[in-house]
Parts: C-alpha cells; structure tokens; sequence
C-alpha cells in the first residue's frame, strides 16, 4: 500500500521531511506538491533515497511524485549524513553566499571583491565540497551572473552548487537559474553543520 503525503501550501523545508520520514517507513510514497521548489527538492529526496521517481503534473500547478523505494536500499541515510545532504566531489568545507556583493560599503566595489572571490574559488586546492546561495546570494547562480562561468566551472569540477529554492521564488526568479540545485532549508543546514562553513 502507498503512502499519500499531502504537501500543497508547505513551506520549505516541511515537503522534504515529510516525505523522509514517510520513505524511512513505506516503500511506496505519493507526495503532494504545489511548486517548483517542492518538485526539485522532493525529486532529489528520491534520487538520493535510491528511489524510483515519477513526476505526475496533475494541472493546475499541483504535482504528484510517486516514490518506490528499492526493498533492498536502507530505509535511512547513513547516520550522520541527512539523505539530502550527500558530500559532493570537492573538498570538506561548505562556501556560504548570502549576498551578491562582498562586504559592506561601497556596492560597486562589493561587485569587483565578489567576482574575485569566486574566481578565486576555482584556483583552490582542494576546492570546496559545496557552496551554497542564499537570500540576495541567489542573484550570483542566474543567467545574468557576472560570476556564472566560474561557478559553472566550480559544478563542472564536481562542486555542489545549492541554490535557496525559497529565495528564488520570494524574489520571483526561479525560471533565470542559469548553474546549481534548487535546495531547502533542510538540506542547507544539514550541509551547514557537517561541515567547514566559510562566508566571504
């Protein structure tokens, strides 16, 4: 039997934990969604679950994903890493960017010290494991970027690039993100507090 999560109106990251609590239990998961960012993330839930995932668009804006579990899989993440939150290609420290300017003061000279820095990014040995985008930090993953060749060259490197799903929609952008993952607050600090965090 099948287990139906209804998740329309949840805000992040409240469909991601239902619908692991609800795999951790049954091999069969129907979760109820009402957005974009729920779709993403619920997806990725899945895949890192070693589920069998169909995307069912039931109109309307509502979206359905059936969820199978392989029998044989762990019902559980391994202790300590939360299923969303697998260690990319990189290094063991997480790069956090809540704004799209470094420092505070002058804007256009927090433009010039962001650009670098995140060229910088792509020079370092080892790379980092993660970086992460947030609140304005999210304008840094879209499609008119100053910076989207080097983060583009950081993923292609095996960095995993977590884009707050929320603050795109907040912000009303969500159809311009250019590199990276749509991600939840859960997998955000998941990610956080098992590793290294630097923050320009």
């Amino acid at each position: 039997m099948r287990e139906i999560i209804d998740a329309r109106g949840l805000a992040c990251p409240q469909p991601v934990l239902l619908a692991r609590k609800a795999l951790e239990a049954h091999e069969r998961v129907v979760v109820m969604v009402d957005n974009a960012a729920a779709v993403e993330n619920v997806r990725r839930l899945g895949a890192k679950m070693g589920c069998e995932i169909v995307v069912e668009d039931k109109g309307g804006g509502i979206v359905h994903l059936h969820l199978t579990r392989d029998a044989a899989a762990p019902a559980e993440a391994a202790p300590g890493e939360p299923a969303v939150c697998a260690p990319a290609g990189g290094g063991t420290y997480v790069v956090a960017l809540p704004e799209n300017r470094m420092g505070r003061g002058n804007a256009e000279l927090g433009d010039v010290l962001m650009k670098a820095f995140v060229h910088t990014l792509t020079q370092l040995d080892p790379l980092p494991g993660k970086v992460i985008c947030y609140n304005a930090g999210i304008f840094l993953a879209l499609d008119d970027s100053p910076v989207l060749e080097d983060l583009r060259q950081l993923k292609d490197a095996g960095v995993e690039i977590l884009v707050c799903g929320t603050c795109l929609n907040f912000f009303g952008v969500a159809d311009r993100l250019a590199v990276g993952s749509v991600s939840n607050m859960y997998e955000i600090a998941g990610s956080m507090t098992e590793a290294r965090v630097v923050s320009p």
